[in-house]
């Protein structure tokens, strides 16, 4: 991937946008689709803050310019050139880097790496605002990530222990303004296995907008290897086999039958979870992918989810 133009000293109006743009920068090699979409949002929030004062007008318009050129080098990528696909490509990587964060502090590993992993899954779901509105999920996924980042790294700073899991929210920590909880770098090992989910609203196991997870999800594969210093200590995990559902027989031998009609929101949703599977497929999770395939094969043969 071919080195970019620095970017003008960021105007203080943008602030918000700083850590997005960090993360841009960090996925430029690791996943230019997530730089390119992080960069997108960036543009896009800072179009709306100020796109008239003269040092904002110049910022933005170099950012135009890694944006065009970042498009450029992705070429037929579909993940840029259909919404869909980028907008599940970027759930899927958020929530690997989620449930990486949620299993470690379940299993009380706290570290620099799973507060980095907590906080850049809130950035991501910050920037799949670009596809439109955030379902509710991704909403209280936001939240309680963004909320955990902060509480563990304070914890940490403080000499304290952080409760592990779920616990209440407090709403008076503002993660943004923290420097340091967007400073460390992102996980390299997967998790061990986790029979647990984030259910902080009882919300149903395994679920995530539509997309099945299976328990023990990990970070996303091609993370790039990163010593720890963080003096925490921990032990070297090995990958868990994945476990592959059992296939619905009936699902073979299902033919769409005459007085079956699918409607045009019918075949959206079908598109949409072939999609997710494909996403998934790029992280080698076959979990994910044979159950989102037998959604779209059971309402494309039933008509019914």
């Amino acid at each position: 991937m071919a080195a970019f133009a620095p970017l003008p000293p960021l105007p203080p109006q943008f602030k918000s946008i700083q850590h997005h743009l960090r993360t841009a920068q960090e996925h430029d090699k690791r996943d230019p689709v997530v730089a390119y979409y992080c960069r997108l949002y960036a543009m896009q929030t800072g179009m709306k803050i100020d796109s008239k004062t003269p040092e904002c007008r110049k910022f933005l318009s170099k950012l135009m310019d890694q944006l065009e050129a970042l498009k450029k080098q992705l070429g037929d990528n579909e993940a840029i050139t259909q919404e869909i696909v980028g907008c599940a490509h970027l759930e899927n990587y958020a929530l690997k880097m989620f449930l990486y964060a949620d299993n470690e502090d379940r299993a009380g590993r706290f570290h620099k790496n799973m507060i980095k992993s907590f906080y850049t899954a809130s950035l991501l779901i910050d920037v799949i605002t670009v596809f439109g509105e955030l379902t509710d999920e991704n909403v209280r996924h936001r939240k309680y990530a963004r909320w955990k980042a902060t509480y563990i790294h304070n914890c940490l700073k403080n000499g304290e222990t952080p409760q592990a899991g779920p616990v209440g929210i407090e709403e008076d920590n503002d993660v943004e303004e923290n420097e340091e909880v967007g400073a460390a770098s992102l996980p390299t090992q997967p998790p061990q296995p986790s029979s647990s989910a984030y259910d902080p609203s009882s919300m149903p196991p395994s679920s995530y907008t539509g997309i099945q997870i299976p328990p023990g999800a990990h970070a996303p594969a091609n993370t790039p290897e990163v010593p720890h210093s963080t003096g925490v200590t921990s032990n070297t995990i090995q990958p868990t086999p994945q476990t592959v559902p059992a296939i619905d027989p009936s699902l073979f031998s299902t033919i769409s039958q005459g007085d079956i009609r699918l409607t045009p929101e019918d075949f959206a949703r079908a598109q949409k979870y072939c999609k997710y599977a494909g996403s998934a497929l790029q992280y080698e999770d076959v979990s994910t992918a044979v159950q989102n395939l037998q959604k779209a094969l059971k309402l494309l043969t039933t008509g019914r989810e």
